[in-house]
């Protein structure tokens, strides 16, 4: 893969969606990927040999951490690195642009993880010995050139920085290859899963219409929802009365309570329905102060029981 239209990248030089106080993500990508280099090579690839993910990292949870780690690791041939990091500078920062910084982080992430466990639990089912390394970002950025291609599919592109071809020619000549090196189950050297899988994700991510961002806000606040539900719910209160309570505070907690609830079951339904970044900042403090009142009270009745 080469660059793309000349005239494309002068329009397209400033990203609308960026403040200037923000970073590009992929420059911060590439950044870390090429510290990560120099570091494991002056020390004689020591750091590699922990940060790589090998085949037996699917079986020992304690070494899970190398399925991200990984993907920001390369061999020491400057070539590996080279075009991994070229690739992603010259078509990860429209993705980025379209998705936005954190999405495209997500989704970069994402790859990269899913890519690295799959890869070992392939090769673990097939019975390679489990200190088979991998490294590399490959999965991660093949699945983001695959994206690059599917938004922008009659992009011009200057393959081997020579013959211009239309973006989703270059995106199967660059997954043939994997393709059939899978179906013939070759071994050369290079993770053809890997970059398979990203495709995959890529693929996924684009008919499916995926959104790391609102599926997370989503589980969020499905998980709140369900703790703040479950710390309000109405539950048996089994007690003795002393005749020191009052009946007017009695009173004054039971209107103050009903108010709270009604308050606190609006704002639920509003997180079910909206996600939890829907919240105002009134709304968040209704909720700490409830939360506050209410074990307050329960603490206080469990002493005077």
């Amino acid at each position: 893969m080469g660059l793309y239209d000349r005239d494309y990248i002068l329009r397209r030089s400033t990203y609308g969606r960026f403040t200037a106080s923000q970073y590009s993500y992929v420059v911060i990508l590439i950044v870390i990927n090429v510290a990560v280099f120099v570091a494991d090579a002056l020390s004689q690839e020591r750091l590699s040999s922990l940060t790589a993910a090998r085949v037996g990292t699917l079986t020992r949870p304690w070494l899970w951490w190398q399925f991200l780690t990984y993907g920001f690791t390369h061999s020491r041939e400057p070539s590996h690195i080279f075009f991994n990091m070229l690739t992603l500078w010259f078509f990860g920062r429209d993705i980025e642009y379209l998705l936005g910084r954190k999405e495209f982080l997500r989704l970069y992430l994402t790859m990269v993880v899913v890519a690295g466990v799959l890869w070992s639990a392939i090769n673990y089912l097939q019975g390679l010995p489990s200190e088979i390394a991998l490294v590399g970002a490959s999965g991660a950025v093949v699945g983001i050139f695959v994206l690059f291609c599917l938004h922008y599919p009659r992009r011009t592109i200057l393959l081997f920085f020579v013959l211009p071809v239309p973006a989703w020619v270059a995106g199967v000549l660059l997954l043939a290859p994997d393709v059939l090196s899978a179906l013939r189950n070759q071994d050369s050297g290079v993770a053809y899963s890997v970059h398979l899988v990203g495709a995959t994700i890529a693929l996924l991510y684009y008919y499916q219409g995926w959104n790391f961002g609102q599926l997370w806000n989503r589980l969020g606040g499905l998980v709140l929802w369900t703790r703040v539900k479950y710390l309000f719910q109405r539950r048996p209160r089994l007690r003795v009365r002393h005749p020191e309570v009052e009946e007017d505070e009695e009173e004054r907690y039971s209107k103050e309570a009903a108010e709270l609830e009604a308050e606190v079951e609006r704002i639920l339904d509003k997180i079910n329905q909206s996600g939890i970044e829907s919240l105002t900042r009134s709304e968040r403090r209704t909720l700490e102060r409830a939360s506050r009142f209410f074990r307050e009270r329960r603490h206080s009745s469990e002493k005077r029981g």
